[in-house]
């Protein structure tokens, strides 16, 4: 897999998905900067028409099908960000897309991807449930299974970010990229090893969805047994193999935050960058925090990925706001 022409097909993609995505701004926010203590960039993928990074990778992924791929339909699992992707990139092309969710899915991102032309398939307790179903709908009716990591294509598209960050801020210290399926984090560690080697590439995901962070520091695919975090954009159970394998080999580090870090790095883009973050989205800034000791004074690009968050969710983290302490040592 490490043997992919991986930029060859980065830089086909930016060409596929140029006609339909324009480049999202990357901004500097001098009170993120404050709080951090380094030179805090926000790469703004809650700009996006889905309101998350991963339409990249759906569009390039569609747009590269055969006819007769495209004449089966195609069919995935998601817990909402890609599932709209694959939505708004079948809707561009005239491709049928089922899209397998879990029980208590955000209601938000389902009528997204209905509104879209998604057909919704609701199974299971999580994502690996609902993906274990989907699986066997894709061979039962013939479908193109399209997998939410395991894709080149959808890997390619994605890394585009990284090129847009790096064309527009040509000498950052570090990236901090959440990991779900892992799809962000590899494209962005192979777009640094190629164009710029120094910069160190951190993966962050929750605490108690860890199964990518256990297989990265093992080496090895890990299972764990839960996802119990409400950032719904990386409660995984699984780790996959193609993101995991180009981690290994690439990825500088590896963290994990807890659930009130990201509720907190989600109340300092309100309150900083007067901007919109879901759980996943606002991992990275919550990762770039914890470590502040560590980037102090460096240039950091931190993805803002998504800002997909329901309004009974947003509610809830307003709310519990009201009773942090929210300083400069948050």
């Amino acid at each position: 897999m490490l043997d992919f022409p991986w930029m060859t097909l980065i830089l086909q993609a930016r060409k596929r998905i140029a006609p339909f995505l324009k480049p999202t701004p990357i901004h500097y926010y001098p009170l993120l900067s404050d709080l951090v203590g380094a030179d805090i960039w926000v790469k703004h993928e809650n700009h996006q028409p889905t309101g998350a990074f991963k339409v990249r990778g759906g569009i390039n992924l569609i747009a590269s099908l055969s006819p007769e791929e495209r004449a089966r339909g195609v069919i995935t699992a998601s817990t909402g960000n890609h599932g709209q992707s694959i939505a708004y990139a079948a809707h561009l092309f005239g491709v049928r897309a089922v899209i397998g969710v879990p029980e208590h899915s955000n209601p938000a991102k389902l009528a997204a991807m209905k509104s879209w032309g998604a057909e919704i398939l609701v199974h299971g307790r999580d994502f690996d449930e609902t993906r274990e179903r989907v699986e066997a709908f894709a061979a039962e009716r013939g479908m193109r299974y399209v997998h939410p990591a395991n894709e080149p294509m959808l890997i390619a598209g994605v890394a585009t970010i990284a090129l847009e960050a790096l064309e527009a801020l040509p000498d950052p210290d570090y990236l901090f990229c959440a990991v779900g399926g892992g799809s962000s984090c590899s494209g962005s560690a192979l777009v640094a090893h190629a164009l710029r080697p120094s910069l160190q590439v951190v993966g962050v995901q929750a605490a108690r969805a860890c199964s990518a962070y256990e297989s990265w520091r093992q080496k090895k695919l890990v299972t764990t047994g839960s996802s119990d975090t409400f950032a719904e954009g990386l409660a995984t159970r699984v780790a996959f193999e193609m993101t995991q394998q180009i981690l290994w080999r690439y990825l500088t580090r590896f963290v994990l935050v807890e659930e009130e870090e990201m509720r907190r790095a989600m109340i300092h883009y309100l309150d900083c960058a007067r901007t919109l973050a879901e759980g996943a989205g606002a991992a990275p800034l919550a990762a770039a925090l914890k470590y502040r000791d560590e980037i102090r004074g460096k240039k950091i690009v931190v993805y803002l990925s998504g800002g997909n968050i329901s309004r009974d969710h947003l509610m809830d983290i307003l709310t519990d706001a009201k009773h942090m302490r929210l300083t400069s040592d948050d």
